[in-house]
């Protein structure tokens, strides 16, 4: 789903005519540290899904935002609001209980499939065989989704996960590096220097073998809201900013 985040990125311009749907893009981990603005990209990933005229967005979180990330223009008009539905599993076990009925839901299948806090379920069973179940499984729902939105279209998945420090856990470590395999299209989020008050991140997007890497640097004003800036080309290292099993950002 790198189309989508670079939508998000671009504000709103697509990277051309004809590009990716859905159900040719891989699934997408979006990764970064605490605090590096993981939900805000998610939630305006919701938002720029929402409005492209297809399904509703599936937004699952262990809890409700606290607030609605600010951005210009149209992207929080109400239509859009009313086509993402919140879950919020409270637990690991009712996460997958959660995925495993999905084939049992009623109504219009999603076009986009989003989880808030990987790490957060995580927790509850760290070992690998756990998170390559859960990987799976989400998977999976996506691939369900897809069959019934329809050919052509499809469901995309992205998901969120907090990186740790470098030198951190060792498990941490291969537990990313799993997931890494099931997620080839990553988005790393890391600190940039900021002004006064601002929060400032570079975003880097590998869209999974579909295209080069791309930076931006986002910005969050002291009242919330989100402006975006692409970074040139040429300062783009290509030999950097890959994630590395090593669990460390990039």
């Amino acid at each position: 789903m790198a189309e989508t985040l670079r939508r998000v990125l671009n504000l709103g311009i697509a990277a051309g005519p004809g590009k990716n749907t859905a159900e040719a893009e891989p699934p997408l981990l979006l990764l970064g540290g605490p605090g590096s603005g993981k939900t805000a990209l998610l939630f305006a990933a919701a938002l720029e899904a929402a409005g492209e005229g297809r399904g509703p967005v599936l937004f699952l979180t262990r809890r409700p935002l606290q607030s609605l990330p600010r951005r210009t223009g149209p992207a929080l008009e109400p239509l859009r609001l009313q086509k993402i539905r919140f879950q919020y599993p409270s637990s690991t076990r009712e996460l997958l209980r959660f995925l495993c009925s999905a084939h049992e839901a009623r109504g219009p299948a999603p076009s986009l499939l989003l989880l808030d806090g990987l790490e957060e379920y995580l927790v509850e069973d760290p070992g690998s065989q756990e998170a390559a179940y859960l990987a799976a499984l989400l998977l999976d729902t996506a691939v369900h989704f897809s069959h019934r939105v329809g050919p052509g279209r499809g469901c995309g998945l992205i998901v969120a996960l907090q990186t740790q420090e470098e030198g951190g856990d060792s498990g941490n470590a291969l537990q990313l590096a799993l997931l890494q395999r099931y997620f080839p299209a990553q988005c790393w989020l890391q600190p940039d220097a900021a002004g006064p008050g601002q929060c400032c991140l570079r975003a880097s997007l590998e869209p999974g073998g579909l295209g080069p890497r791309e930076e931006w640097w986002v910005i969050f004003q002291p009242d919330g809201e989100m402006t975006v800036t692409r970074r040139p080309t040429q300062a783009v290292d290509t030999s950097s900013h890959k994630g590395s099993s090593s669990g460390g950002q990039p």
